[in-house]
């Protein structure tokens, strides 16, 4: 007989629910006119595209390029004369230290943010552009964490968890406020899941002014921690993905808890799902977002026909994504549909073979974007050569004919590098 499985739930989250409507109404008057109310649109194309009415909360267009700033600020706020003078501490490697060290520099309050080793440069020095000092200690956030509690309990410092707290929770929650407000009649609402501050804000006020809303949670399918817990699985939680905002290995007791008593699902989506809506989301929306801000819009790619004919809300949690992986997913969805191939051929090694390569694919109405050949490392015979091409083409339909008019001229043709989850 198995076990039971341990209960994380506090006694007090168990009798009363740690944050309620009226924390997150107390929250949005903290926050109004420090944090913008971001924009709530309908998408009519990403809606035509998925079968249902979508509406995107534009919170990677907070100051700092998140919603991190909304839970910061309202625990920011709470703290007394005594403890702002102290100063305090967060452990980030991201955007909940950007949110923490902007808005205690507007509120003059010494900040502090532990990162650990491996953060990117550009992180570090925008936290420290916003006033914090950085102390860069441990390879992990696991390491960094601890680090940050004893650094600040030795120090006097006030530990602003970014997730795990209930005033955190609450100024989250501000989000479903404005969402709701501005369309009240919303069926679902998709949103990402790493810690579980987000998601328990939001559903404390979307099922407290509206309780037959649904909510479901979205995480990375390399992180499904919160899933884990609520279905009882023992899926692994690792690897490297896209979704580096939600890669949260022990998501939080309080938010656990909340999770359970509002949450309708939680589903996993993948990382070609997650690079298919940071690309839609750019060339459709002219908007940049994270991995972490386009899962709901990556949940509703993966199975649309759970939400066809639904009215959903998405929320754009934040836009924070390094530029070279910004280009590599742009550039691998060109390859998923069809519009940038590799293709190798082989041809006589002689005068004159690649102009009529390129004339082929010319005549199609293709571009070839690069070539080189490859004479040494083939089984090709010494008078032949492999040539390897990286060709434009509208799609993927338009990519087999090519290949059909190259291989009726008499190339034979590979096409090399498929793309995963290639349409």
């Amino acid at each position: 007989m198995s076990k039971p499985k341990k209960d994380r739930t506090p006694a007090s989250a168990a009798a009363a629910p740690a944050v309620d409507l009226a924390a997150v109404r107390k929250a949005a008057g903290v926050v109004a006119g420090a944090v913008i109310e971001t924009d709530f649109d309908r998408s009519a194309t990403l809606s035509r595209l998925v079968g249902a009415e979508v509406w995107l909360k534009f919170e990677n267009l907070q100051f700092t390029g998140s919603y991190k700033e909304r839970g910061a600020l309202n625990r920011l706020a709470a703290l007394d004369a005594r403890r702002r003078a102290a100063g305090v501490i967060a452990m980030s490697a991201g955007n909940h230290a950007q949110g923490v060290a902007y808005h205690a520099g507007r509120l003059g309050i010494p900040a502090t943010i532990v990162m650990p080793e491996g953060t990117p440069t550009v992180k570090v020095e925008n936290t420290r552009a916003l006033g914090a000092a950085v102390i860069l200690h441990g390879a992990t956030l696991e390491e960094a964490a601890a680090f940050a509690h004893a650094h600040g309990a030795e120090r006097g410092l006030t530990f602003i968890h970014p997730f795990d707290d209930p005033l955190v929770i609450a100024g989250q929650g501000t989000i479903g406020l404005e969402m709701l407000a501005a369309v009240p009649d919303l069926d679902m609402l998709v949103l990402p899941i790493g810690g579980g501050g987000l998601i328990s804000g939001v559903a404390t006020a979307a099922k407290g002014l509206e309780p037959d809303i649904r909510i479901i949670g979205v995480q990375a399918g390399l992180y499904p921690s919160m899933y884990n817990l609520i279905k009882h699985a023992n899926l692994p939680v690792r690897g490297d993905t896209l979704a580096e905002g939600i890669a949260v290995k022990s998501p939080g007791t309080l938010t656990e808890a909340i999770v359970r008593r509002l949450v309708d699902d939680i589903v996993l989506v993948d990382e070609a799902s997650l690079e298919r809506a940071v690309s839609l989301l750019i060339t459709i929306e002219k908007t940049v977002v994270e991995g972490a801000g386009a899962a709901g819009l990556a949940a509703m790619l993966s199975d649309p026909a759970r939400y066809r004919g639904r009215k959903v809300g998405l929320v754009l949690c934040g836009g924070n994504i390094d530029t070279r992986l910004l280009a590599s997913v742009l550039t691998r969805e060109l390859a998923r549909d069809g519009r940038l191939s590799r293709l190798a051929i082989d041809i006589p090694d002689r005068p004159g073979q690649l102009a009529k390569v390129s004339k082929v694919i010319g005549d199609q109405g293709a571009n070839i974007v690069e070539v080189y050949h490859q004479r040494v490392f083939t089984d090709l015979p010494a008078k032949g050569t492999e040539l390897h091409l990286v060709i434009e083409t509208r799609d993927r339909a338009h990519l087999e004919a090519t290949i059909a008019a190259l291989r009726a001229d008499g190339f034979g043709v590979i096409l090399k590098g498929q793309m995963a989850g290639a349409r």
